[in-house]
Formats: structure tokens, C-alpha cells, sequence
């Protein structure tokens, strides 16, 4: 192997008589296709591909360094001489593909390209949900549901626990889904949970690069009674909060003895504080968010025997018009998972997930495709530029990269 790499070192210089032998060698690096190992260097903008056994630094000597300590998370790092200094070299990671994507109109192939393809990049959660892409930390942060906790994930050191307990502060041991559901970010960068365990809105009293259990509740009651178990959120451009209000984080669900409110509602959150009721008329409402414009909001109603996503306008403080957006009806009885959460890109397209994996529509409610998944999926995120969504799937978190 040492002679062969000699060989194509002097076969690079002969063939870049121009070039000096670490830039001839960096050429041809750049021509290989074993991609296994990626670097990138400030004198060299695109990556060079290394064979995956060896990574060549030609100093004067030709000294050939072996790759192979490894790190916690399992990739490869090592550093290569240069002539101006070090190169940090990692090994790329392949994640298993999932899913099937189905077309249904070729609008979609402008929002999905041909090759798109979903990875799983974390995997071994209980009830995964609630993702949120948080830019300035490059970082994908979750809920596990029933152990109370949110993970993170990011792409140099894959899942790590960023904070327990999420959802449920209490002393008294219960069971249920315990812990944060839906995660958002107010318009001061903080971090705001809906805690199924504490039955309130709350925000993290804690930077996001230092996160600790330490929660100032924003909403835990209507007119006097304790909210159900708060599921999904959204925030408008005025910082006015919307969430939905289930029973899922009540262990004995609508039956349960601590139960309160004899509805689920849709409320809002003023900046003053005050909660207002918006609607009370779904049966389980569960994702949120709003179109373009802000005049109308979108929420996913759960109830198997009304599998529906509804469309609302806002106007003075209250739901009005409401109207079926789309009805699961004639769903597959196979398909697992019921409207759960969603988002809405800057063009009105919505991306819900619902029974089988992941439903797309148009602004108008025209169904799209859909990407098809075994297993329940339960929300998404986006990437600040549109074109990733982050997917919660059962015990599997995705990364669908829809278009370059």
C-alpha cells in the first residue's frame, strides 16, 4: 500500500508539474471515489475523498498516516500535516435509508425531488415527538414522551439526553405519558414545552446550551381548572401563544379522576398572560400551525372516528368558519398513526403526519403524496431553508432531505 501511494504522489507531481506535490496529490484525492472519509481545509474549498484505510500527508518525507483511533460516537478523527497546518479528517457517516415515496401529483416533484430519500439518524426512543431544529446550536433537540426526558441530536456526536425531567416535576410517582410534547422557541429564543406531566405551558428557565429542569409555568388553567395535558404550540408574529389541550398526558385519558375540563380545547395565550378558549368543538385536537398570513390556522384532529385536519379563520380572538381541510377517510385500516403534528412552509404547502408516515398538501388541501412509513410518525420540523424535515417516527428520529 506505501508503495502505491509513492507511486501515485510522484504520478501527481509528474502530471502538475505546475503545482507542488501536496497540491498535485490534493488534485488527484479529489478525482477518487471512496468516499469513506471527507476533509475539508481552508486552502482547499471542495472536500478531498480518501481511500478509507489510510489518509496521505505529503511532507517531505511522504509520511503515510494511518486512520483508526476512534471516538465515543464511532467515527474516525484524525488530523493530517499539511503545509499550513493540520487537516481534521472524519468519517462519514451512512445512515439506513427509510420509506417510500408516493406521488400523487406533479406538483410535488418541485417540493421532493426524484432521489429524495429518508435516514434514520437516531434510533431507540420510547415515543418520540415534538422536534425543533434550533440553528445557533445546530442541533435537533426532541421529546421521548413516557421517560420524561428530551434528546438532542447533532451531526458531530448523534443522540445525547439534554434534559430530564421534560414534562413531569412532581414528587407523587405516576404513570402515562408523563413527559414534554410539543417544543418551540418564543421570539426571545427561549425554549417553551408543553408538559404533559405538569398539565401547563411552560418556558425553560435556562440558556439552550445549558438547559436545566427549571420551568416558569405561561398557561396551567381555564377559568380555575387545571388544563388537560397541553400537545402541540405554535406562536404568532404579535408572540401570542397557541396550543392544543388532549387528554393524552392524563393516565386514565377522558376517564381519568383528575380530569377538569369536561372539553379539548384550542386556546390562545395573550402577551398580557390571559388565556382565551378559541374553540372547544374537536374531539382530540393535537397539531398546529399557522398558513402564511396568519388569518387562518390549521389543527389535526387525532379521534380515530374523526380523522380530520381542520382549517379555522382567526378573527377577534376566536376560531371561526370552521371547515374540513382534509378528511382521512377511506384511509388504509393498516396504516398506523392518526393527524398528529405538522408545519406549514412559507409557500402554504402542509406537511402532516397522519395515518402511514408523512402526508403532503397543497395550500388548497390537494393531497400530494405522501411518504410512507411502517411506523406511526407524530410531528416535524423544518431546516431554516425548507428543503430538510426533521421527523418524529416511534422510536426512530428521520431526516428527510426533500431537495438540494
Amino acid at each position: 500500500m506505501n508503495k502505491w501511494i509513492l507511486f501515485m504522489s510522484l504520478y501527481a507531481v509528474s502530471a502538475n508539474p505546475a503545482k507542488s506535490g501536496w497540491e498535485a496529490f490534493m488534485t488527484l484525492c479529489n478525482r477518487l471515489t471512496a468516499a469513506n472519509f471527507v476533509y475539508r481545509s481552508p486552502e482547499i474549498p471542495a472536500p478531498a475523498y480518501i481511500d478509507k484505510k489510510i489518509a496521505v500527508s505529503l511532507n517531505a518525507a511522504h509520511v503515510v498516516k494511518r486512520l483508526g483511533e476512534k471516538t465515543s460516537t464511532g467515527n474516525t478523527l484524525d488530523h493530517l500535516p499539511s503545509p499550513n497546518g493540520p487537516i481534521k479528517v472524519t468519517k462519514r457517516v451512512m445512515y439506513p435509508t427509510i420509506g417510500t415515496i408516493e406521488r400523487l401529483d406533479p406538483a410535488l416533484d418541485a417540493i421532493i425531488s426524484k432521489d429524495a430519500v429518508a435516514e434514520i439518524i437516531a434510533d431507540g426512543f420510547d415515543w418520540s415527538e415534538g422536534p425543533l431544529w434550533i440553528e445557533k446550536h445546530q442541533m435537533l433537540i426532541f421529546s421521548d414522551i413516557p421517560p420524561n426526558s428530551i434528546f438532542k441530536w447533532t451531526a458531530e456526536k448523534g443522540k445525547e439526553l439534554y434534559l430530564k425531567p421534560s414534562g413531569y416535576t412532581g414528587t407523587v410517582k405516576r404513570g402515562g405519558e408523563i413527559g414534554s410534547n410539543g417544543l418551540i422557541l418564543d421570539k426571545k429564543g427561549n425554549l417553551v414545552l408543553c408538559q404533559h406531566g405538569n398539565r401547563q405551558m411552560a418556558k425553560m428557565n435556562a440558556p439552550l446550551d445549558k438547559p436545566l429542569p427549571e420551568f416558569i409555568p405561561l398557561a396551567n388553567s381555564y377559568n380555575g381548572k387545571k388544563l388537560n395535558s397541553p400537545n402541540d404550540a405554535v406562536y404568532n408574529k404579535k408572540g401570542e401563544l397557541f396550543f392544543t389541550d388532549p387528554p393524552y398526558g392524563l393516565e386514565g385519558y377522558m376517564t381519568d379522576p383528575l380530569k377538569e375540563i369536561p372539553f379539548q380545547g384550542v386556546y390562545m395565550v395573550k402577551k398580557s398572560g390571559k388565556v382565551v378558549l378559541l374553540t372547544d368543538t374537536l374531539t382530540r385536537p393535537n397539531g398546529i400551525a399557522f398558513f402564511p398570513g396568519e388569518k387562518t390556522i390549521l389543527v389535526a384532529n387525532s379521534d380515530p372516528d374523526k380523522c380530520n385536519w381542520y382549517a379555522f379563520d382567526l378573527r377577534n380572538d376566536k376560531l371561526v368558519n370552521p371547515r374540513i381541510f382534509y378528511a382521512a377517510n377511506g384511509r388504509d385500516p393498516n396504516a398506523k398513526g392518526a393527524p398528529d403534528g405538522l408545519k406549514i412552509d412559507k409557500a402554504g404547502n402542509v406537511f402532516a403526519t397522519g395515518p402511514g408516515g408523512l402526508w403532503i398538501f397543497n395550500k388548497d388541501g390537494k393531497l400530494l403524496g405522501k411518504l410512507k412509513l411502517k411506523n406511526p410518525a407524530s410531528n416535524c420540523t423544518f431546516s431554516p431553508d425548507e428543503k430538510t424535515l426533521y421527523i418524529t417516527n416511534d422510536m426512530n428520529i428521520l431526516r428527510f432531505k426533500m431537495r438540494d
